[in-house]
């Protein structure tokens, strides 16, 4: 079956969406991190029983070390993403930074009688992974003066919204279609827009509860089953109803975006006017 040719500038395109920086590549650096045990790995088989167990072990202290140096910027990502966002609970990239210290000091242990050399290499090490990758979020951000329970609702349901974009945005990967998964896309951050409201104003999560529950939760379950439909079939019926969903979903995201920070705005003239009126009395 032929496939429509579209590019750039080809009419009916989607406009192009800013990358979601909570969903962002890591980076070469972290990923560079995964390749530095295997090293290890080669040397450990190459030597005694004793080099064989200081080889693995260096290499799954790496291993380790490298997965908690991309969770830590996927979570750092995250926070920096929110204005209002409570610290990630585990340390992750201070960790790391530990773990990476320990696994140079074990393989230097092989090569040193003095103790005092292994220690400086991992003291090297942690001091050269904590300044590529820098520290961890260790405050709360945006939260002075909010009402820490409705904070918590306000971040439970909006990390339930955000699996159910992850969800919807791993399922139309199956589709094999750009075109749709950039609409994923476009839609995903508009219905962040939502969110970055509602953090901004936890008192609006009764009304926008529904679109971060009910309304995703259905979006992930049609995007599912159109993704599976789609594979099999190309049925440019389904597809155009898919569509249409997500045109409808962007809207109506808007739509209550909108809608909220306009209310925003009307409960702030109202207390900028009660508490001028309160001063021209007391004054």
């Amino acid at each position: 079956m032929a496939q429509r040719y579209s590019g750039k500038y080809s009419p009916n395109q989607p406009e192009p969406t800013a990358p979601d920086p909570v969903q962002a590549g890591v980076g070469f650096k972290a990923n560079l991190l995964f390749a530095l045990p295997f090293l290890f790995i080669a040397k450990a088989f190459r030597g005694d029983p004793s080099a064989l167990f200081v080889g693995l072990g260096t290499a799954g202290l790496l291993i380790l070390a490298a997965w908690l140096t991309r969770e830590g910027i996927h979570a750092h990502r995250a926070y920096d993403a929110r204005r209002v966002a409570r610290r990630p609970a585990i340390p992750r990239k201070l960790f790391a930074a530990c773990l990476t210290g320990a696994a140079l000091m074990l393989a230097t242990m092989d090569w040193h009688t003095s103790f005092i050399y292994p220690y400086l290499f991992g003291l090297l090490g942690a001091f050269l992974h904590f300044g590529a990758f820098g520290p961890d979020p260790m405050r709360p951000k945006g939260m002075e003066g909010v009402d820490q329970f409705q904070t918590d609702r306000v971040a439970r349901a909006v990390d339930e919204a955000e699996a159910h974009l992850t969800a919807m945005r791993d399922a139309i990967l199956r589709a094999g279609d750009r075109q749709l998964e950039s609409r994923v896309d476009r839609f995903a951050g508009i219905a962040r827009g939502l969110f970055r409201t509602i953090e901004g104003d936890p008192g609006d999560l009764t009304a926008a509860r529904k679109y971060l529950s009910v309304y995703l939760q259905g979006a992930r379950d049609a995007t599912v089953k159109f993704a599976d439909v789609f594979a099999r079939s190309k049925s440019p019926t389904a597809r155009a109803d898919y569509e249409a969903l997500l045109t409808d979903l962007e809207t109506n995201f808007a739509a209550r975006s909108k809608a909220l920070l306009s209310n925003n705005h009307t409960d702030l003239d109202i207390e900028i006017q009660v508490l001028r009126e309160r001063l021209k009395f007391e004054g």
